[in-house]
């Protein structure tokens, strides 16, 4: 199913059928992750094409204790705890687009987001490799986490710490992308 589709019928769906507790709900715009506007638009691909190839249902639920990990080059300490990954390496072979810089240019807001969110829900949450040498927009540059594919230390981890399963479900509506934690 096509990215931008599958992500609006998704949150229209969820919107109106999912009865749950909000722990946390942060959401920024796809139309300014770079200000060369070909440059966005591959930033944008890549956020929505990660999705894609996260879940068909552009959600995923973390049980007590179970940690999600950005990609599959984990700290030893989560080694046995993951559950739960991008399921990807952001690279030519998964899909992704270069701007001409890197493959896969623009997960690194993606993670950025999913870091406020968790935090926010009350999570344990590591990004061990902060971002502060390139602006995310709308991200504060002291949570800004650098992803790259193969390092465990440019990774993001996410602990359900809580007593309850946690969701992190992803809307888009054409512009504006959300992540919405929920027990």
């Amino acid at each position: 199913m096509n990215v931008l589709l599958g992500l609006t019928i998704w949150a229209l769906i969820a919107s109106k059928t999912l009865p749950s507790n909000t722990l946390a709900e942060r959401a920024f715009s796809l139309a300014n992750r770079y200000p060369n506007a070909q440059v966005n638009e591959v930033f944008k691909y890549n956020i929505l094409h990660a999705l894609d190839l996260m879940s068909p249902t552009y959600s995923f639920t973390l049980q007590p204790g179970a940690v999600f990990a950005f990609h599959d080059t984990t700290l030893p300490e989560y080694n046995d705890k993951v559950t739960q990954t991008m399921r990807s390496h952001f690279n030519w072979a998964d899909g992704y687009k270069s701007d001409g810089w890197l493959i896969g240019d623009g997960v690194c807001h993606l993670a950025s987001l999913m870091y406020l969110a968790a935090r926010d829900a009350g999570l344990t949450a590591l990004a061990p490799t902060n971002h502060n040498f390139a602006t995310i927009p709308e991200i504060p540059k002291e949570y800004g986490v650098s992803i790259f594919s193969g390092n465990a230390e440019q990774n993001l981890y996410i602990e359900n710490t809580l007593d309850t399963p946690v969701q992190f479900a992803f809307a888009y509506d054409g512009t504006t992308l959300w992540v919405k934690v929920t027990d």
